[in-house]
């Protein structure tokens, strides 16, 4: 939800790491957010928990990547 909400913002996401812990936001919102990104029309709870699964992992791994470090790679992946 913390990128998401900040993707919508037009927020630069490539210096900001997940806050753990950290209440953002209201549940309705997370939702909608969800809803909206999630690519699916009309998506049961299993489509919206598979899209929020599928998108964590892809997020901690990219939070943990030296290679989306972007005091390592500098400006050569700038928006990436």
């Amino acid at each position: 939800f913390q990128y998401l909400k900040r993707f919508d913002q037009g927020c630069d996401l490539d210096r900001f790491q997940y806050e753990a812990l950290s209440v953002e936001g209201s549940p309705a919102e997370c939702l909608q957010l969800f809803l909206l990104h999630c690519g699916v029309m009309d998506p049961s709870w299993a489509e919206l928990h598979n899209f929020t699964c599928f998108l964590n992992v892809q997020l901690r791994d990219c939070e943990a990547s030296v290679f989306c470090n972007p005091d390592f790679v500098q400006d050569t992946l700038s928006g990436f």
